[in-house]
């Protein structure tokens, strides 16, 4: 303070055009975020500056000055003082600027920089701090009251707080997006409350409470809360609330009755028929159905809907719906409506049915039926449409035509209304066997299946010409017989005979069984070649193995033997009979014995035995 003094005393007694050469300047309006570090700058200029100049900051604070920083020229050391709102947060930085961090709230206000410079004289600018910091966002609590819509009572309808934003910020209130005038007179129909609390942290809390008289328009309405703040350039910013609807009690004035079923009702469907009024609560409601004759019948619904559960032709007719607002005294509400259920007559057939026809008679079926709107006909047979009309005409029936047909009806103005009538057709006739394929086999002795597939009725009856396993199965109007036989030589040459009858006549078909390719007729072996069937030791043998049941492989085998054997003596005879082979009188004599190793004995027989027997007995000259 003695600085400030001796200061104060040199400017006063400094020369009065001194003063004018000492500048200042600094920004006029600095904005910032709350938190955020902020710098002042200040620039002098001054022709000469003395050993006591100084560079000062001030507040204004209780309606007068309070220095908070200073910095001396002489030497450059700065200072904050103590005591003030930014100690422990300013500093002197370059230029001689001021530097805040962190800016606090109360930090919005006006900053002065002095400079004194003793004979240069001494200057000031002033600079504005603004600080800025966004409000959180709005809250609205809605009434939980009903609110009535008769009387003239104003009601709180919500309120809606924003806290902790700087500077104040202001809250509007909205319906269905548009936004409702501030008014605070209590007397007019719609007002608001408003109130504002500065926190210890230096931000505001604001908050508004909307009264309104509510009418019957409010019950969709959506009101909501919007805050607007300040950021800055000059920027304004929004942060809306969520909305909310009231509850209101008001009157029924009009009631509403309609089908909840969609398109054309036919008997069967289930029908719904909703009724509401426009009041809240709902009002009571009372149904009815009046019929062709005038007659009122009471109706239960359940939560305003009358339901038939399987709506008949006899459902047709006058439902009304009446509701009756006790609590406003309101009452003779209704409201009524037509309904018409579709229906189809069953299809009735002539003949009724069963119909018996003889094979190659003409049948005639004709069908009818009635209903609520046009329908067509058409005659089927499983998938297949035989006619588009009432009447079915076969000429000459077949046994094919016996079965279930069917007369279809369908409405098709009215999806998913159909009728249908059946008859069974029943074709009666001697038997008929289908033409018989033939069968094959690949050798004697191998099982053949036989199918004897017959139509007719009654039901025919079987009967073979050869005895084995027989199943017999009926498939659609076929009845078949399996026979399951051995192929022996007299099937293989005569065949089968397959043989129906009923009380109408009999039809008989021959089966024949063939052996296949390769195989053959007498049962040999599909591998014996020409020359073998014309060799008579094969020929045995093969007879034989047909007796025998499955020997012809061994029998085969020993003749193969035998005729090996034969092969070897043939070959001695003739090495001996051209002197290669010596045979003395012992080999002979063992020849002629019989005696063979292999116990088979071959006797050979010849015109010149006796000659070449005297050939091999005689010696050469030398043994002699």
């Amino acid at each position: 303070m003695r600085t400030w003094a001796l200061c104060s005393l040199l400017l006063s007694a400094a020369p009065a055009g001194s003063w004018a050469a000492m500048t200042v300047t600094v920004t006029p309006k600095v904005e910032v975020i709350k938190g955020e570090s902020v710098t002042l700058p200040c620039h002098f200029a001054a022709p000469s500056l003395l050993g006591n100049s100084i560079v000062e900051w001030f507040i204004d604070e209780g309606g007068s000055r309070k220095r908070v920083a200073f910095r001396t020229l002489s030497d450059g050391r700065w200072a904050v003082d103590h005591g003030t709102q930014l100690s422990g947060r300013a500093s002197i930085g370059q230029d001689n600027a001021l530097v805040i961090n962190p800016v606090h709230v109360g930090d919005d206000r006006r900053f002065h920089c002095q400079v004194t410079a003793g004979p240069s004289g001494a200057g000031e600018a002033t600079t504005e701090l603004k600080v800025f910091f966004p409000p959180e966002k709005p809250v609205v609590t809605a009434s939980n009251q009903v609110l009535s819509v008769l009387g003239d009572t104003r009601s709180e309808a919500g309120q809606c707080i924003s806290r902790n934003g700087f500077p104040m910020p202001r809250l509007i209130w909205y319906k269905n997006s548009m936004p409702l005038p501030e008014v605070k007179d209590p007397k007019e129909k719609m007002y608001m409350m408003q109130s504002q609390v500065k926190e210890a942290s230096g931000l505001y809390t604001v908050t508004s409470t909307l009264y309104l008289q509510p009418t019957k328009e409010d019950r969709n309405a959506e009101f909501r809360c919007t805050v607007e703040y300040q950021m800055p350039k000059d920027r304004i910013d929004k942060l809306d609330s969520d909305s909310f609807s009231l509850t209101l009690h008001y009157p029924t004035e009009h009631v509403t009755f309609s089908l909840e079923t969609t398109g054309p009702i036919k008997e069967g469907d289930e029908v719904k028929m909703k009724c509401e009024g426009d009041g809240n609560p709902q009002p009571p409601l009372d149904f009815s159905f009046i019929n062709k004759e005038g007659e009122e019948y009471p109706k239960e619904g359940l939560e305003g809907v009358l339901t038939l559960h399987s709506a008949t032709r006899a459902d047709s007719g006058t439902y009304r719906c009446e509701a009756l607002d006790v609590d406003f005294l309101q009452e003779g509400l209704f409201q009524e409506l037509e309904l018409f259920v579709h229906y189809l007559e069953p299809v009735k057939i002539t003949p009724a049915g069963p119909v018996n026809v003889f094979l190659g008679e003409k049948v005639e079926l004709r069908c009818k039926t009635k209903g609520t709107d046009k329908h067509t006909m058409q005659w089927k047979k499983g998938a297949t449409t035989l006619s588009k009309t009432e009447v079915l005409t076969v000429a000459s029936v077949s046994y094919s035509d016996t079965g279930v047909y069917s007369c279809v009806s369908t409405v098709p103005t009215v999806p998913g209304l159909h009728a249908q009538g059946n008859v069974t057709v029943t074709v009666s006739g001697k038997p008929m066997i289908a033409t018989p394929s033939e069968a094959k086999v690949q050798k004697l002795g191998d099982a053949v299946t036989l199918s004897c597939s017959a139509q007719g009725h009654p039901a025919p009856q079987f009967s073979w010409t050869s005895s084995g396993k027989e199943a017999v199965t009926v498939l659609e109007n076929k009845v078949i017989s399996k026979l399951t036989v051995e192929a022996t030589e007299s099937i293989l040459k005569n065949g089968v005979a397959c043989e129906v009858a009923n009380e109408h006549g009999q039809d008989s078909k021959l089966f024949r069984v063939v052996l296949s390719s390769g195989g053959s007729e007498n049962g040999e072996s599909p591998d014996t070649s020409d020359a073998d069937r014309g060799n008579p030791v094969l020929k045995t043998a093969a007879t034989a193995d047909r007796q025998q049941g499955g020997s012809t492989g061994v029998v085969v085998a020993v003749v193969v033997c035998v005729l090996l054997l034969l092969l070897l003596v043939t070959m001695l005879y003739c090495l001996q009979k051209k002197g290669k082979l010596p045979c003395g009188k012992e080999d002979k004599k063992e020849v002629a014995a019989g005696e063979v190793n292999n116990d088979i004995v071959v006797e050979m027989k010849s015109e010149k035995a006796n000659e070449e027997a005297e050939l091999l007995n005689k010696r050469p000259p030398a043994e002699q």
